[in-house]
């Protein structure tokens, strides 16, 4: 049976969440958390994503969103590979990551046996898309991924946290457009 939960109504609007393995605190330079930013915008404008919420945090990433094209999972699936491949090799060349060995090796253990991975992998393998198919459940989904940072002790604010679309949905700017839901 499969561990993984499954997109079965491709038009569907969809909460995902997905972690780094061993949950590690990846995203904590700029340049790591632009390279998720560039890789969503790139699948907005090239992929048929219809990005509807987002929330970067330092080990994982939640998201609401809808594909246009219906192939939800392909997007999913096309973004966690970019996004591992850019990632690996921005913290490799990174001279001033500190953690450097260290996330590479947890990288290496984790695709280690695993053919899939090409002998490493940065992103959990389960992906928990749950379908949205309630104004109620789309609410509680949009407060649960905009309130995460403040759950975490990170800001006061939903809004005030960088990577999170909670700014778009108080009438801001984010760094990434939005179609929003409510």
């Amino acid at each position: 049976m499969s561990r993984n939960y499954k997109f079965h109504n491709p038009a569907g609007i969809y909460f995902v969440s997905f972690a780094v393995v061993n949950w590690i605190d990846i995203f904590v330079r700029r340049q790591y958390f632009d390279i998720v930013v560039d890789s969503l915008d790139y699948c907005a404008k090239s992929k048929g994503l219809e990005l509807n919420a987002y929330c970067i945090m330092p080990s994982h990433v939640h998201l609401i969103f809808q594909s246009h094209d219906k192939l939800p999972s392909h997007i999913l699936r096309d973004l966690k590979k970019h996004t591992s491949k850019k990632l690996k090799s921005e913290i490799e060349n990174n001279t001033k990551e500190s953690r450097k060995e260290w996330v590479i090796d947890a990288m290496r253990t984790s695709g280690k046996g695993r053919s899939n991975m090409n002998g490493y992998q940065l992103w959990q393998q389960n992906n928990h898309p749950i379908e949205l198919w309630s104004n109620k459940v789309i609410d509680q989904k949009l407060d649960y991924l905009h309130n995460n940072p403040v759950e975490a002790g990170f800001v006061d604010k939903p809004e005030k946290w960088l990577y999170s679309s909670a700014q778009n949905y108080v009438g801001d700017i984010g760094p990434l457009e939005v179609v929003k839901l409510v």
